[in-house]
């Protein structure tokens, strides 16, 4: 039987005492250490036997076990294999008579730390329990160390970042590795007053229905004094909307960038034996000060990136206003070279480079005072002049410094692969991919649509006209990718209802 607990410590302040369980099936022994080690300071529990010590241990957090060898239901042994596999932090003494001391020192290979002859003497005892609770801080130290260092590459990787969703996964994964929570979650502001909770991990043994669901309007509270909060137990669930059905420890720290709070980070364990201390509560705070500048980086750079989409339609939309035979083009140009971006294994972010690109490839045609689609063929002055159109469309981008990726492709998609196009004539492999995969694009929609000087060609036989000009005007290596993919993209284009040329 275990002896009751204690009063529970004031809130948000940890128990400093070391705790020591004492295991032995009898009770004279029993009630003797617990008393003299009462008397040196430690808070001591008592078990009866190795099964009663297995549930205190899954109950509350032990800094050592002294145990009896020989017991009933569950010996000492066993008891030290369940302790090592599961509470390895917990340091383990075992008592023993002196016809088993072949036994103990057994033990010892096994994962215990040393043994205490019976008859034992108390001086002894109080000895054995000193170096041995030195161990574990000892140990405990170089873990916090090792901990501080993972968590500083932790908070240098979530610095680094500029996407929102890698920021709140690191900060989950932060918070399930290095500080062995079972729950993570990470609220952020929604942008209209309130709070949305952005993320929620869980360690793989949790189910989702061990949760919880925190309180803003608690959590808001308690974070108003500009502290962390560190609580346990039932002092924790208060601040949860829908508490787990057992919460052994809560941490949650603000996020904040100049006194504006973002949100905050909350982690919780539901493990009895393992709860937070004010050096996890640090580390924490530590991530989270980190978190908080990457988030708010994160949020200026997606609205960068909103307002440069914004910028790239806008554009797009002028070029296509040119004339009602150019309506449509640069949408079904970026469709085109975005598909054969993705076919031939573009990372994400050089796809999205390559649709941004094709919208704007014609950009240049704005400085054309011309009517470059009026019936029958251009003259000479007139094609030197729509042959400007390329240089006149790096002009308008060069001042701007965040469309400069885009620019290879809007000056570029006139080279041919044979070195006979146009502004720069370059060939083969000097003309950059971006440019190479816009030119077949834009051929394509180009014959595929009509235009004030002739009717649109069929599929197949723009199809064909790409085949033959492989390896002159065109790299082949695209042009037969988009030759064997076409038909493909056709047949999803016509089952979404979208423009399918004949």
């Amino acid at each position: 039987m275990t002896s009751p607990d204690p009063a529970p410590a004031a809130p948000g302040i940890l128990e400093e005492r070391p705790r020591i369980l004492v295991v032995d099936d009898e009770k004279f022994i029993r009630d003797v250490l617990a008393d003299f080690l009462g008397m040196e300071g430690y808070t001591v529990r008592t078990a009866e036997d190795g099964a009663a010590a297995l549930g205190e241990l899954d109950r509350a957090r032990y800094d050592l076990v002294i145990s009896d060898l020989k017991m009933p239901r569950v010996g000492g042994l066993e008891l030290l294999r369940e302790v090592e596999r599961r509470h390895p932090a917990t340091v383990t003494v075992i008592m023993t008579g002196f016809g088993t001391v072949e036994t103990a020192i057994d033990a010892m290979k096994r994962g215990a730390y040393d043994y205490i002859l019976k008859p034992f003497k108390v001086e002894e005892i109080v000895h054995v329990v000193q170096r041995g609770l030195e161990k574990r801080r000892l140990a405990a130290e170089n873990l916090r160390l090792r901990e501080a260092l993972s968590l500083y590459k932790v908070s240098e990787a979530i610095a680094a970042s500029l996407s929102m969703d890698e920021v709140v996964a690191t900060i989950d994964d932060s918070g399930l590795t290095e500080l062995g929570a079972d729950v993570v979650a990470t609220w952020l502001a929604d942008g209209s007053g309130g709070w949305m909770e952005r993320s929620v991990a869980r360690q793989a043994t949790i189910d989702v229905s061990e949760v919880g669901r925190l309180a803003p309007p608690a959590v808001l509270e308690r974070l108003a004094s500009g502290d962390p909060i560190l609580e346990h137990g039932a002092r924790g669930a208060t601040l949860f909307a829908e508490p787990p059905p057992r919460l052994a420890s809560l941490m949650t720290v603000p996020l904040r960038v100049r006194e504006r709070l973002l949100g905050w980070i909350a982690v919780t364990s539901l493990t009895p034996a393992r709860r937070f201390d004010e050096g996890q509560r640090k580390l924490l705070v530590m991530i989270a000060s980190r978190a908080a500048a990457a988030i708010e980086n994160a949020r200026l750079y997606e609205d960068l990136q909103s307002t440069f989409q914004q910028t790239i339609q806008g554009l797009a939309n002028a070029i296509d206003k040119l004339d009602r035979y150019t309506s449509g083009h640069s949408e079904r140009v970026a469709l085109y070279a975005t598909a054969l971006a993705r076919w031939i294994g573009l990372s994400p972010a050089e796809i999205e480079i390559v649709h941004q690109s094709a919208l704007m490839h014609d950009l240049g045609k704005i400085g054309c005072v011309l009517n470059l689609n009026k019936p029958g063929k251009l003259t000479s002055d007139e094609y030197d002049a729509f042959k400007r159109h390329p240089g006149y469309g790096k002009e308008i981008l060069d001042p701007v410094k965040f469309l400069a990726p885009v620019i290879p492709g809007v000056y570029l998609h006139h080279e041919r692969w044979d070195g006979r196009g146009y502004p720069l004539g370059l060939e083969r492999d000097g003309i950059p991919l971006i440019a190479r995969i816009i030119a077949v694009a834009d051929t394509y929609d180009a014959m595929t649509t009509d235009r004030a000087y002739r009717q649109a060609l069929p599929h197949e036989v723009t199809v064909e006209e790409i085949t033959r000009c492989s390896g002159s005007q065109f790299d082949p290596d695209l042009a037969g990718t988009f030759i064997d993919r076409i038909d493909r993209l056709r047949d999803e284009l016509r089952a979404t209802g979208r423009y399918v040329p004949e």
